[in-house]
């Protein structure tokens, strides 16, 4: 039998009102009295209605939060952090996998607005979606521009992208190969290539249709031996790009970092884990969950503290061996 608001204040003693008080720690209420309530609710191992307290206080505290994938390390250390600050400031963390679809995206954003969450931090790169721009629900984003009115948290993509590429031409690399993502995303991530060209004389830059389809991506990689069969250097716009140019370069004999250089993107723990040795452009993954919680709790409880539209954190060359003259 499910145990109700009333049963803990028959057992306490006191009104239902005073219980939903205590509840909601909501005007003054005895020691006494807010020891006997807290009492009964745990001999009667009561639980309130998230819903209505939900409707009393005009909050959910609850935030939606929309990835490309979990199957990436990148976003899956951005969620881990992002549930986290989000734990620490009682909010709970509905998450939502797009799979690049944009169908389901827009199904998911529907879905967290009609379960009215405070807030959505949107991490995904389709285009097109109109509900972001319509809707009056707080939303930040991660390297993706959404609206002019949605504010933008990222790394320096730029500064990666010229770390990276001047890197491999420090180390003797003449002919670098860039792989990255459609060229028509919008998002901030772009600028990695825009360095890439930037310092290239003859940039040749390789485009992934999908990100999450590995076998594919090793086939362009072996489409860029066999039709570039002097490339020494390769820029990979992620670290699981760079892990698999590792593992296709393996598999056709070509030495690394010997014969080919290759410098991955993003640094997370798990990639630095299982490959200690691939050079890789460290993106601060704890920092930018934090500027966007903080920004989105900003704008939830309307406090202009920062009124930047965009937020650009700074990242880190690591070498290590797959890039280095004597690796």
């Amino acid at each position: 039998m499910k145990v109700k608001l009333e049963d803990v204040a028959q057992l306490a003693g006191v009104s239902p009102t005073t219980v939903s008080r205590v509840l909601n720690n909501r005007g003054y209420i005895s020691e006494k009295t807010r020891e006997k309530v807290e009492q009964a609710i745990k001999d009667l191992n009561y639980y309130p209605n998230d819903i209505a307290r939900s409707l009393f206080k005009k909050r959910t505290n609850f935030i939606g939060l929309i990835l490309p994938t979990i199957n990436n390390p990148f976003f899956s250390e951005l969620a881990l952090y992002i549930e986290n600050i989000c734990s620490n400031h009682e909010f709970k963390v509905i998450l939502c996998n797009s799979l690049g679809q944009v169908a389901k995206e827009t199904s998911y954003a529907e879905m967290l607005i009609r379960h009215q969450v405070d807030g959505i931090i949107v991490c995904s790169y389709n285009r097109g979606i109109e509900i972001y721009k319509n809707s009056k629900l707080p939303i930040v984003a991660i390297d993706h521009y959404l609206s002019p009115t949605i504010p933008v948290i990222g790394s320096d993509n730029y500064e990666g992208g010229r770390l990276a590429v001047q890197h491999l031409l420090n180390q003797g690399c003449k002919e670098i190969i860039h792989i990255n993502g459609p060229s028509e995303l919008e998002t901030p991530t772009q600028n990695r290539r825009k360095a890439y060209e930037d310092q290239v004389a003859h940039p040749i830059t390789y485009e992934l249709n999908s990100v999450f389809d590995e076998e594919a991506t090793a086939e362009t990689i072996k489409k860029i031996f066999k039709e570039h069969p002097e490339t020494d250097g390769i820029f990979a716009s992620d670290d699981l790009i760079a892990s698999t140019c590792l593992k296709v370069a393996n598999e056709l004999g070509i030495q690394v970092p010997n014969q080919l250089k290759v410098v991955g993107y993003d640094g997370t723990l798990s990639v630095r884990s299982l490959l200690p040795h691939l050079t890789t452009i460290k993106q601060p993954i704890e920092e930018i969950a934090q500027s966007a919680v903080l920004r989105l709790m900003d704008i939830i409880n309307e406090v202009n503290k920062d009124e930047r539209m965009e937020i650009i954190l700074p990242v880190q060359l690591l070498e290590n061996g797959t890039a280095e003259l004597n690796g």
